[in-house]
């Protein structure tokens, strides 16, 4: 990408970035819960009609996706998401959301952008805006991906298996991003593992019931829980390397409804994160076996039942890939805009966009690259406490918190112009 293609494609930015900034607000004010983002799908599909793309609608549920061709080269892949969450607004904004919504499970719950994905859709909406009218500096095809679902990290992999790659085009790389609550137009890169893995699993241990006074005429599933929950903790720390990144979580343990009654059955729900897919793999071994072998010390009348409730692969960034973004990158921004990206023990689907395999795509893996864009106000992180980022990032609202509010001029500038600058160096 040279400096003229660049300057000439962010040329309109100035005129185009109160329409980015207007749909940015609207969407805020109006967020859905994943798999029902149809009003947001909507205001996506028209915009990309708008700027000359052929639109293909409801892939992978409410997915939209724009191709622009543009004669020969490769075919780069820009993705945004667009889900929101249930968590009630506390910013205080004037476009702040004060929707509800019933949830999957029919129960009313507020709904707000606390992850960002509304200015995710903006930015790349805007991107694809300016890419559409700087075709004269660019050879290839672009497709730009608006997905439903991160929050469940469902929504990447029912479009690829909803036939994404087949109904509309097979990309060659594919790019994303997303915003964190590092200072406002901050732009962080890493190479590798960057994500982790996610598994969540439901597991139900079965017992005896019967009355607190007489518990050896029972099996108490309570007990064998609780064992289970304290071995659990040696899978990290005795049979994972210390080098590796890995986490096991117990986050519910539901057993019984009264003092002196020893119930049938216990149900846990396991969080499992790593970086690597033996190491995940390895973790999910160890936590069946645990679980079995401490229900058969219980005497649990039958084994255990696991369940897989949602999972999702580590982000391993293309180190290639990222390589040129982050030159294209440092060549926009300048260096000091650039930091070093810290491992996250969050996860995404992204990834499915680029790991082929069964169930997923055919074919060689496509290579990725995806980063993160600063979103907090330079005041609110000068004030916050501590000597380093990683102490300072846990002092200002963070994603998925009810108080989640970006630098909104910043961000969406700085959003935008990541994403065109990166595919620039792609659409040669």
């Amino acid at each position: 990408m040279t400096t003229e293609t660049k300057d000439a494609a962010l040329a309109p930015m100035a005129d185009l970035m109160p329409k980015i900034d207007s749909l940015y607000r609207d969407l805020h004010e109006h967020p859905e819960l994943s798999l029902m983002e149809q009003r947001t799908a909507g205001k996506a599909a028209q915009w990309l009609r708008d700027a000359g793309y052929q639109v293909t609608e409801g892939i992978g549920g409410t997915g939209v996706v724009g191709l622009l061709k543009n004669g020969d080269g490769p075919t780069v892949l820009l993705r945004g998401d667009m889900d929101a969450l249930p968590v009630k607004e506390e910013t205080g904004l004037p476009y702040a959301s004060t929707v509800t919504a019933k949830d999957h499970n029919g129960q009313t719950v507020p709904v707000m952008h606390a992850c960002g994905h509304d200015a995710h859709t903006s930015c790349l909406a805007g991107a694809a805006t300016l890419l559409a009218q700087a075709k004269q500096q660019w050879h290839g095809t672009l497709m730009v991906v608006f997905q439903p679902a991160e929050e469940l990290v469902a929504g990447a992999l029912a479009m690829v298996r909803d036939g994404l790659y087949q109904k509309v085009a097979r990309p060659d790389v594919a790019l994303g991003q997303h915003i964190i609550p590092f200072p406002a137009g901050v732009i962080a890169h890493r190479s590798g593992p960057t994500m982790a893995a996610s598994y969540a699993m439901g597991i139900t241990i079965h017992g005896k019931g019967g009355h607190g006074s007489a518990p050896d005429a029972t099996v108490d599933p309570v007990v064998i829980a609780a064992y289970i929950v304290t071995r659990l903790q040696t899978i990290v720390a005795r049979e994972i390397s210390p080098s590796e990144r890995a986490v096991v979580t117990v986050g519910l343990l539901q057993a019984g409804i009264k003092d002196n009654v020893i119930p049938n059955d216990a149900r846990m729900e396991l969080n499992i994160r790593s970086y690597s897919d033996p190491i995940q793999a390895h973790i999910l071994e160890a936590i069946k076996r645990i679980v079995t072998a401490e229900c058969d010390a219980g005497r649990a009348p039958k084994p255990p039942e696991f369940k897989e409730l949602y999972s999702t692969i580590a982000t391993v960034n293309d180190a290639a890939t990222m390589a040129r973004v982050k030159a294209a990158h440092a060549a926009h921004f300048g260096q000091d805009r650039l930091v070093e990206m810290p491992q996250l023990n969050g996860s995404e689907d992204f990834p499915y966009f680029g790991a082929s395999g069964p169930g997923r795509f055919d074919g060689p893996d496509i290579p990725y690259a995806y980063w993160f864009v600063g979103a907090t106000r330079h005041d609110t992180w000068a004030k916050a406490k501590g000597d380093t980022w990683e102490q300072k990032v846990t002092q200002v609202p963070f994603n998925h918190n009810s108080h989640f509010a970006p630098d909104r001029e910043i961000t969406l500038k700085a959003g935008v112009e990541a994403l065109t600058t990166a595919a620039l160096e792609f659409l040669k």
